[in-house]
């Protein structure tokens, strides 16, 4: 197995997971089962839609070493800057360690870059310290606009800069995260997030920059199960 820097143990790649329940048919059941499996294995964040934010904070209670992550202008990014200072604000207030913002996409596209990067920079300085990852939701952008979004979520002061939301294919792919690494460089870490589903991808995306992946339950259960048979075997 092509490993991380070394051996790659199911231990080190739980610390890069952000285990996730955050389509429009996530329930509390599911809910309940990602919380599980993040403490199972020690996953870095979980991340659930705003309404079940409590909900995963009270099955995480005992997991102090899992953080909580909550989404900000999910999914279309499309929201007033007022609102998603709010909807910051309220996840912060609940306990949120970690918040994924979405960028304001249209207004990216129509290159009105002073007005996203002020949407951006107003929710950075309401969640401080807290980190922000900013995701460009890659799919609907040429490469340029990629590269501008990532360069203004950097001066934004954006922790992360995130492939998408994974509610539009193809997510993540290797060339968006060489695209964003580039931008970035050090200026910001890379999350890969929309169609990670193997070892073999998280593995790719890592050796070109990224550090964090976005995992719904199921994969992230599969990668974290594929992990352990490889180290079993090696």
């Amino acid at each position: 197995m092509n490993s991380l820097n070394g051996e790659l143990t199911p231990e080190k790649l739980a610390r890069m997971l952000d285990l996730s329940a955050v389509r429009a048919e996530a329930d509390a059941d599911e809910v309940r089962r990602l919380a599980e499996v993040a403490k199972q294995y020690n996953c870095i964040c979980a991340f659930v839609l705003p309404a079940f934010f409590a909900e995963l904070k009270r099955h995480l209670a005992d997991a102090p070493d899992v953080g909580l992550g909550g989404v900000v202008g999910f999914p279309s990014g499309g929201h007033g800057t007022a609102i998603k200072v709010a909807e910051a604000r309220e996840l912060l207030a609940q306990g949120a360690t970690e918040l994924d913002m979405v960028i304001n996409v249209g207004m990216l596209r129509s290159k009105r870059n002073q007005y996203v990067e002020d949407d951006i920079r107003a929710v950075v300085e309401a969640a401080d310290p807290v980190p922000v990852k900013v995701i460009l939701e890659a799919h609907h952008l040429n490469d340029e606009e990629i590269i501008r979004g990532s360069q203004i979520a950097v001066r934004a002061g954006a922790a992360f800069v995130k492939t998408g939301t994974g509610w539009v294919s193809p997510g993540a792919t290797p060339h968006y995260v060489r695209l964003i690494k580039e931008a970035v460089g050090d200026a910001a870490r890379v999350k890969a997030a929309g169609g990670v589903r193997d070892l073999a991808t998280v593995i790719e995306m890592y050796h070109l920059g990224a550090t964090r992946f976005g995992v719904g339950l199921n994969s992230g259960i599969d990668i974290l199960k594929e992990c352990s048979a490889c180290c079993s075997n090696s």
